[in-house]
């Protein structure tokens, strides 16, 4: 047996990969090879037939930030004539829409605005959480809570803390990039450093928050650094559990300053396989269909995912970027069916919903 088939039996069989063995594997197996690794492993996790995803939506509530990233087409600069913030009563209005689809989880996230004070996201869960007590408010990303932290002059504990008591019931892994410090200070200089962001995610977590982890690559970042990425991620989920999943989307290059090339399929796919095979930690993996299409979301189920990940009933900041795909619950089912999986409705959780489907087999 080869040195790359003994890498991928052992991965397959959930034994942990070095870093140096994922960058090996990640560079030199087959695409095919890896996939079918990554694809066991998965099945020996979830061997039943179900592939979840959840009724979600993102409000994307300000454009102002004071970060600008480079490989961000949606944010606008303080003062700009086009930055816009929404009003409490915007929001619950779109809150209310996404419920009345059958939304169970709502992500608000947007600029880092210094002008929002911790009162207006006090308030505003407050109102959700009264308003409609049957969702989760899955919402702002470790930059934003770092931008009220430091407008309000607070530690990272106590703001989450009161967003806590608010209504925040849990974090997105937005923010993270690629979390090394020579890919972001190219990419995003301004926002939080490595440090920063495993601090909110650690304190989060050991709030009772659960996280999700996220990684946009296909920007400037190299293979090494895709899986330092991952092996950061790993790290902090030995020592807290707190992840629930991890998901891995790519860069959208056509409208943002930093320009680029999109990347390909083949590597999207061949991410998500490295995903399953170097967390061993982490029990989800979710199909990012938004940035590569429903086509390759549907494959990201034979190369280790088991999520679908969400309906993103209404988002921006992708699409601003040059992104086109959207998906209705229809849509994700249909794939999922296609794929040779049965659908199943989830909360944020990743518990298993009793939730009709919108289209029953």
């Amino acid at each position: 047996m080869s040195e790359i088939a003994a890498l991928l039996e052992s991965s397959a069989a959930g034994r942990r990969l070095s870093y140096q063995d994922g960058v090996r594997l990640y560079r030199e197996a087959s695409l095919h090879d890896i996939g079918q690794a990554a694809h066991r492993r998965r099945s020996d996790l979830f061997p039943g037939p179900e592939v979840s995803y959840v009724i979600d939506t993102t409000i994307n509530y300000t454009n102002v930030c004071n970060v600008h990233c480079s490989f961000c087409a949606f944010f606008r600069p303080e003062g700009h004539p086009e930055g816009y913030t929404m009003t409490h009563d915007d929001v619950l209005a779109r809150v209310k829409w996404s419920v009345d689809q059958g939304a169970t989880q709502i992500m608000i996230q947007g600029g880092v605005n210094p002008d929002l004070p911790l009162t207006y996201y006090v308030d505003l869960f407050e109102r959700i959480a009264r308003e409609f007590p049957d969702v989760d408010i899955h919402s702002l990303s470790t930059s934003e809570i770092c931008g009220i932290a430091k407008r309000e002059r607070m530690p990272i504990e106590d703001v989450l803390t009161t967003l806590r008591a608010a209504g925040l019931k849990s974090l997105p892994g937005a923010g993270a990039e690629i979390l090394v410090e020579r890919v972001r200070r190219r990419i995003s200089a301004r926002k939080i450093d490595n440090d920063r962001w495993l601090d909110v995610m650690r304190v989060a977590q050991r709030l009772g928050m659960p996280t999700t982890a996220t990684m946009m690559f296909g920007s400037i970042e190299t293979d090494e650094e895709r899986i330092k990425h991952l092996d950061v991620l790993r790290e902090l989920q030995d020592e807290t559990g707190g992840f629930t999943a991890f998901i891995p989307w790519y860069y959208v290059p056509y409208k943002t300053p930093l320009k680029g090339k999109e990347t390909t399929g083949l590597d999207y796919l061949r991410v998500i396989a490295i995903s399953r095979l170097y967390l061993d930690n982490f029990a989800h993996i979710q199909s990012s269909w938004l940035t590569p299409g429903m086509k390759l979301g549907q494959l990201a189920l034979l190369f280790g995912a088991d999520d679908m990940g969400g309906t993103i009933l209404e988002e921006k900041v992708v699409t601003l970027a040059g992104n086109t795909n959207s998906a209705s619950r229809a849509d994700l089912e249909r794939t999922i069916r296609q794929a040779g999986y049965v659908p199943a409705v989830r909360d944020t959780y990743f518990q298993k919903r009793d939730y009709p489907l919108a289209t029953p087999a």
